[in-house]
């Protein structure tokens, strides 16, 4: 995948209907979805390359009692993974990788990560 620009599988995206996405593909968002409060459930799939602000945040709203649900890649070695250990979230792998609409299988994993509300562990 040459971008981060990828839109969640439909069939994944069935599972978040009604829930907040602070981060949309192609948004005519005039706000960016890191400075705005989130909804009681939030989805987000956040840029592959770069998800440390998206993970931050999502940990901070988790704290004010929000259900928070991230697509991430599987990269345990990471900064924004350690943090997610830390604020107790739970991690769900895909037995596949997933298939990106109109960009076919990544060259990773991906999982869904859950932050539960109020950080509750």
């Amino acid at each position: 995948m040459s971008n981060d620009n990828c839109p969640t599988p439909p069939w994944l995206m069935d599972c978040f209907v009604g829930w907040f996405d602070p981060c949309p593909l192609n948004s005519d968002y005039k706000t960016d979805g890191l400075s705005i409060d989130w909804e009681d459930k939030t989805y987000v799939n956040p840029p592959y390359s770069n998800p440390l602000g998206w993970v931050r945040k999502a940990i901070e709203e988790s704290k004010k009692g929000k259900l928070i649900v991230m697509l991430l890649r599987v990269d345990t070695s990471t900064k924004w993974f350690a943090e997610l250990v830390e604020a107790g979230a739970h991690f769900f792998w895909a037995s596949q990788r997933i298939k990106f609409v109109g960009k076919g299988s990544p060259n990773f994993a991906s999982m869904l990560v859950i932050l539960n509300r109020k950080g509750v562990k």
